[in-house]
């Protein structure tokens, strides 16, 4: 382990420009997942009611305050997705130096550790220089923090190095260098597994019990508010994800049969030879869609009631509104998040296709059709399924405004629908990023590592 500490070591200081860029994200990735682990060390060992500086006033209470810890937590789905995509980033310099290490012996295993490990030694300095930072921000802040409070920061400091790596050695289980000079991941051609399914299923029988409550009761007695909501977005989230793979074979046969553009044949063809590529890319976008469309549902509701019965809260408006505005400020750095891992995954996808984009070139396919293919392929399969969790976003909305309205009409939260049309058009620019590096990459001169 320490000879491979030290070749990760090693190879990270001999580092090009462009490798410097794959260390840049893994360290934006591991600070963002620092900072929300340090917040989170200092809110847990506050106890009762406090009144702390920042935050609004949704950190005195207890209950608020559990609240923006989970919500905290819940961010770090969408970090650790980014720093794993991160971490699958391949140029054609680190292709060669992990054929080199093939060559001198290496195992695959060992050389997939060696990865994981240089990926860990760049969130192990943003955690470090994070950490110094927040400390120095803690002691202007709290004069005299709880014991449990350091011990906590102590744990994040070192544990996101850690996780970090963890995180990079699991995205990188698929992959294998040759000897010969060139990389690739092993994927899967079937759609999603056992554990997919059934956690699938597991939503459904929820979703069940809770429409069937207002009819036999509720014999479990738990809150099924945000219980509710939370499993109905993961459920839309499943499903769009299913629809995304499954739509993206049948778009893909069917455009490939009648496809009379160059462009639309080439995305055709990829996405018929792995549909569920795009499933895995597009599954966080089409979570925080779910999530966002749902989340502008809930608040314009809630933002009528407030308004409306402003006098019958114990709080005045404004303390509610903070929470929907600190709310709406994460599901938006979330969409920021996966955004950038999309961004990420398909400029990786570009450079894992690089020999076969040259070849392409070289035949005498032009530029412009290659870069509308590479649209294409995020474009077609993300279309129904975007549409699909705006959809279930919006009617997550209606439910909310039909509980929470005691007489009247329920508000019909329109500008829910505005969520996935602007995920779309992001998710396009996230896509096309990848362009400048599609024109570097499908130079035919890149036939010569071949």
């Amino acid at each position: 382990m320490s000879a491979d500490l030290r070749l990760a070591w090693l190879l990270t200081r001999g580092s090009d420009r462009r490798e410097g860029w794959r260390a840049l994200l893994l360290a934006v990735g591991a600070a963002l997942a620092t900072g929300l682990g340090l917040v989170i060390a200092a809110l847990v060992p506050l106890e009762g009611q406090l009144t702390v500086p920042v935050g609004g006033g949704l950190l005195d209470q207890p209950g608020t305050r559990a609240g923006v810890i989970a919500a905290l937590l819940l961010l770090f789905i969408p970090v650790l997705g980014f720093v794993g995509q991160c971490a699958r980033i391949g140029a054609v310099h680190r292709d060669r130096r992990l054929a080199a290490l093939r060559l001198a012996g290496a195992t695959p295993a060992q050389t997939r550790r060696i990865a994981a490990l240089e990926s860990g030694l760049a969130c192990l300095v943003a955690a470090a220089v994070t950490t110094v930072f927040a400390v120095l921000t803690l002691l202007r802040i709290w004069r005299h923090p709880d014991p449990a409070a350091w011990a906590g920061i102590a744990v994040v400091a070192v544990g996101v190095p850690v996780l970090g790596t963890a995180v990079s050695a699991l995205a990188l289980r698929r992959l294998i260098a040759s000897p010969l000079g060139w990389v690739r991941r092993v994927r899967p051609a079937r759609g999603p597994g056992r554990l997919f399914r059934a956690a699938t299923a597991l939503l459904v029988l929820l979703v069940v019990y809770v429409a069937a409550t207002p009819v036999f009761g509720n014999p479990l007695r738990f809150t099924l508010g945000p219980l509710t909501i939370f499993a109905m977005c993961l459920l839309v989230g499943a499903v769009a994800v299913w629809l995304t793979g499954a739509s993206a074979r049948q778009l893909g046969e069917g455009l490939a049969a009648r496809a009379k553009s160059p462009a639309v044949l080439i995305a055709a063809e990829r996405l018929r030879d792995d549909p569920w590529a795009a499933a895995r890319t597009h599954a966080a976008v089409l979570l925080v869609t779910v999530v966002g469309s749902g989340f502008m549902g809930v608040r314009q509701v809630m933002l009528s009631l407030l308004h409306e019965r402003g006098s019958h809260y114990a709080e005045p408006v404004g303390y509610y509104e903070n929470g929907l505005n600190l709310t709406g400020l994460a599901v938006l750095v979330a969409l920021v998040l996966v955004l950038t891992a999309l961004a990420v995954g398909t400029a990786e996808s570009v450079a894992t296709r690089r020999r076969g984009l040259a070849a392409q070139t070289a035949s005498g396919v032009p530029y412009a059709v290659l870069a509308k293919a590479t649209l294409l392929e995020t474009a077609i399969p993300l279309a129904p399924a975007t549409a699909l969790a705006g959809l279930g976003g919006l009617t997550i909305g209606v439910w909310s405004s039909s509980v929470a309205s005691e007489h009247g009409a329920p508000v019909v939260p329109y500008l829910a629908l505005l969520v996935p049309v602007a995920v779309y058009a992001a998710s396009l620019l996230a896509a096309a990023t990848s362009l400048p590096l599609l024109r570097r990459s499908a130079r035919p001169a890149e036939l010569r590592y071949a």
